[in-house]
């Protein structure tokens, strides 16, 4: 089992800014589920895995230049959970099960 804490920051000029939404961006839930499988990757030392998602929930908007936290933990099954939070909130929480080998 691995665990880890990621750390990244919201670029402002993040591509996905300007389509959501315009006026008042915020990022995608897709980014925030791309950053856990880049993070997951890392922490095995494996890319380009063909991830399966589950139980991804979204609690809090995240905006330009915040500061997110990535906790990662693998399970004896290989899933490994993820939590992502801010400063002073918690954004969003799920799972990420890597193909069989």
């Amino acid at each position: 089992m691995a665990e880890a804490e990621f750390h990244w920051n919201v670029p402002a000029d993040h591509p996905a800014f300007p389509g959501h939404f315009p006026g008042h961006p915020i990022v995608p839930g897709v980014v925030l589920l791309d950053r856990a499988v880049l993070f997951a990757e890392e922490l095995l030392c494996r890319s380009g895995l063909n991830w399966q998602i589950g139980n991804a929930k979204f609690f809090s908007p995240v905006g330009p230049e915040e500061a997110l936290t990535f906790s990662l933990l693998q399970k004896p099954s290989g899933t490994i959970t993820f939590t992502v939070r801010a400063v002073d909130r918690e954004v969003a929480t799920g799972s990420l099960t890597p193909p069989a080998p």
